[in-house]
């Protein structure tokens, strides 16, 4: 729904800038925060009771699948951005592995009209470091980005020649653009699961971590050589947070992010050889799962990512080792961190929403969503006492992909206000 004019009242604004929360009220004028203090009236305004409730900016993805063009029967832009914004991002930057890939400034606006057309989340399209992906020759960075890419990637592949990835490394520095490196090196990637005891005991080809960690090692070095920014994917073992924490010592412009499978999941949950918890990377295992939650804490891991990755039903029910790896997650990625990381103590919930909006938005160059007047309302609607469990009838994705259903959680977005065009209540305040 569309209005003019609303007063959030009696709502606890999260600020991640500065750390705090604030008792206030918001008004919207248009669009645009028009006040934010105590005790405001606005007696033509509609009025959202938001007592006991908390309200925060909008979240950012930098890492999801739309799967538009190419895979419609997944997901569309459509579809995805409804699915995103439910989940509180009003921002989401789509991976390039589409078909035809975004390689080219063209498919890079088409990506973008495409979501303005949707009106539901804004996309943000990460382009192709290497043209059609092939790892050969350099996409047409300099128009990507003018036309509105945010980072590069070949994400689903590792550029493996490492002077392709260098030059790539060189362009992107150029235009002050993140290249962000799926790290998967060839020769120790055609595992279907973690390499260890469990892939053992249900003999499952196993993908053991020096896959990823090696591949972040060379990208980290050639992006220290260079100096230029490089951005580590879905960080899912123990190696790769030790080694980015290292970077950073060295003050290598490496940036990282984790997916909520990486630190809720252990590859213990292929017992049932359930391939929604076919993932990529895989699920590792417990020591694995704790560094990583650590490295979020102390700050190696700078972002929450979802890696939302639709798959139809076909491209599932198959035999483990044939699915499709990835899982959907828009909708469960807030309350599976905010159970992970506030309520276990580990972070305040501002430390914990920086992590999904100044952070991506910092790397991917984006403007700094807050609450302040004069900004355009990009805000959502937290319930976080609210316990709920996740079920197929809440799931807007296209594809229902998810380990999660059925799944009981803590914390949940209740709705947002998205500029002039969306306001949406979820759940009754």
């Amino acid at each position: 729904m569309a209005d003019d004019r609303m007063l959030l009242a009696g709502g606890r604004v999260i600020d991640p800038a500065s750390g705090k929360v604030r008792l206030v009220d918001i008004l919207v004028e248009d669009g645009r925060i028009a006040r934010v203090g105590k005790g405001i009236r606005a007696r033509d305004a509609q009025r959202i009771d938001c007592r006991g409730k908390h309200i925060a900016p909008g979240f950012i993805d930098m890492h999801c699948h739309l799967r538009e063009p190419g895979y419609e029967d997944a997901e569309t832009i459509l579809t995805g951005t409804q699915s995103a914004l439910v989940g509180g991002f009003t921002r989401v930057c789509p991976m390039p592995n589409t078909d035809p890939p975004v390689d080219s400034e063209a498919m890079v606006r088409f990506q973008i009209e495409r979501a303005e057309q949707a009106g539901y989340a804004s996309v943000h399209p990460v382009g192709c470091c290497t043209r059609n992906r092939a790892g050969k020759e350099l996409a047409e960075i300099g128009s990507m980005r003018e036309a509105g890419a945010v980072a590069v990637s070949d994400d689903g592949d590792w550029v493996s020649d490492p002077r392709v990835m260098r030059r790539a490394l060189e362009y992107a520095k150029a235009f002050d653009m993140p290249v962000i490196s799926h790290c998967e090196y060839d020769g120790l990637s055609d595992g279907v699961s973690n390499e260890g005891l469990v892939s053992t005991r249900l003999g499952l080809r196993g993908k053991p971590w020096p896959s990823e960690t090696a591949a972040a090692a060379r990208d980290i070095m050639l992006a220290e050589f260079v100096g230029a920014r490089v951005h580590i994917a879905h960080v899912s073992c123990a190696a790769t947070v030790d080694l980015i924490r290292w970077a950073k010592l060295r003050r290598v412009q490496v940036t990282a992010e984790v997916c909520p499978h990486h630190f809720t999941l252990t590859d213990a949950s292929l017992a049932g050889f359930d391939t929604n918890f076919k993932v990529n990377p895989p699920l590792r295992t417990e020591p694995d799962r704790l560094a990583v939650v650590e490295g979020v804490v102390d700050g190696t891991i700078d972002v929450i990512a979802t890696d939302h990755a639709p798959h139809t039903s076909i491209a599932k029910e198959v035999e483990f080792d044939k699915a499709r790896p990835g899982i959907i997650g828009f909708e469960t990625a807030f309350s599976l961190g905010y159970e992970q990381f506030v309520l276990s103590g580990l972070m305040s919930p501002a430390r914990y929403i920086e992590k999904l909006t100044l952070a991506p938005a910092r790397i991917m160059g984006l403007r700094t969503p807050s609450v302040a007047e004069g900004t355009e309302a990009e805000l959502v609607i937290l319930d976080l006492k609210a316990q709920w469990t996740f079920s197929s009838a809440q799931i807007m994705s296209k594809s229902h992909n998810t380990p999660f259903l059925e799944r009981t959680m803590q914390g949940l977005v209740v709705g947002g206000v998205l500029g002039e065009e969306h306001f949406w209540l979820l759940h009754a305040a």
